[in-house]
Formats: C-alpha cells, structure tokens, sequence
C-alpha cells in the first residue's frame, strides 16, 4: 500500500478541523477551552492525534468503521488533560495512548 486509503485521510483531516475549530465532542468538551491548552504543549497535541490513530479501525477494505468511538477516545484525553477533577471510564489501555515512530 503505497498511500493511506482515502477514508482514513478523511477521517484524519475532518479530525484535524474539528481540533482546530474547537468543536470535538461538543458534548463531552462542552465549556472547556482546550485549543489554547493543547496548542501550549505539542506534546499534548501529539497525544491527541496518537489516541485518535491507535483507536481508529478499518475494514477488510480500508474503510473507517470507528470514526465516533476514536474521536471520542480522543476527547475523553483532552478532558482529562484540561480538567483535573474528569476520570476516563474507561480508562485508557497501553495502547491507546502509545506513541510510534521517531
């Protein structure tokens, strides 16, 4: 496979949009202003990216099939980042938040 399939790419950069737009998980992140915290820290941004990639799962033909459970995954990191008093149920697993690569 030479490229991502294009439904991962989508998915990735309607992620990115929604992280740049301060609108993830309206419900979850409601009152809570994390573009200026997340963009403070690149590595908290990092985290958030590699919580949303590990969780996100494709079919036999590269199709997403868990946009909504890994971007909420996502924001559930980011609650907890921004709110000291939020508990992630569940918590996260090892490889949720694992980073790859350099």
């Amino acid at each position: 496979m030479e490229h991502l399939p294009a439904d991962v790419r989508a998915a990735i950069r309607l992620f990115a949009f929604y992280i740049a737009n301060g609108t993830v998980d309206l419900d979850l992140l409601d009152g809570i202003d994390y573009k200026p915290q997340l963009m403070a820290s690149g590595s908290a941004l990092e985290m958030v990216f590699a919580v949303f990639t590990n969780v996100l799962q494709l079919d036999e033909v590269g199709e997403v099939v868990n946009e909504g459970d890994a971007q909420y995954r996502a924001a559930q990191w980011i609650r907890g980042y921004c709110d000291p008093d939020y508990r992630v149920d569940p918590p996260f697993e090892t490889w949720e938040t694992e980073l790859h690569g350099p």
